[in-house]
This record gives C-alpha cells, structure tokens and sequence, in this order.
C-alpha cells in the first residue's frame, strides 16, 4: 500500500502561531471579548518579532463595483489569516468566513482560534484552489 506525504503549509509560522495562541490563553484564560484576546496576540506577536496586520480591510467587488466589505483580524507575514472567536465550536459560518477571506487575498492558510471553557482549539483551514 503506497502512503501518501502530507506537506503541511506553513509549519513553522503555524506551530509559532498555535504557541503564541497557547501562551495567550494560558496567561488570561477564558471569559473575555475577543478584542481583548486579539490585543493580547498582537503584543506576543510584536515580542516575537512577528510581521504582521491587525484589522485588515478587504472590500468586495462584483463587476468592478463594491457590494461590501469585511475585516478580517490578522494577517500574518503576509502568508496566513487568523481569525479570533470566542465559542465551543467551530461554527460553519466562521469556516466559510476564513475560506472567503483565503480566496479573497489568494492565500493558502488560515487558522481559526477559539478561546472556549476547556481550553483554546484551533482550526487549520486551506485554500487548495
């Protein structure tokens, strides 16, 4: 039987991630907004010397014309989107949020953190398009 290689995207600016999102919610814990989750991440970040965009617009057009826009959290190195939720799961609205996003700026990787009562999960979401 012929086993496949599983390349993962970005692992070492995902596993730098997933730590800085560990180290967040070790230090704070659960039961605060998500705004304050992402003020927590942008200074870890910032000590880890981490490239990154906090609150990026990203406007959506049809025909030339913009019918809307949306904003997503942090895009990191350029490379990779994270978004922040509060919540037990990971809903299929947040999901199709971060795969929107991934088309929109022709990216491989986003990464969905829940700071939940049991602990942070995350979520890796690609872009295979």
């Amino acid at each position: 039987m012929e086993r496949k290689t599983i390349q993962l995207i970005y692992p070492d600016l995902s596993y730098k991630l997933v730590g800085i999102l560990f180290t967040v919610f070790n230090e704070l814990g659960y039961c605060y907004q998500e705004k304050y989750y992402q003020r927590a991440i942008a200074k870890v970040l910032k000590e880890n010397k981490i490239e990154f965009k906090e609150q990026v617009y990203a406007p959506l057009e049809f025909k030339g014309e913009r019918i809307g826009g949306y904003y997503l959290d942090f895009l990191i190195e350029n490379r990779l989107i994270l978004e922040i939720k509060k919540g037990d799961r990971f809903s299929k609205t947040n999901i199709d949020q971060v795969y929107s996003y991934l088309k929109r700026f022709n990216l491989k990787l986003g990464i969905i953190a829940n700071f939940t009562r049991g602990g942070l999960k995350f979520k890796r979401i690609v872009n295979i398009n």
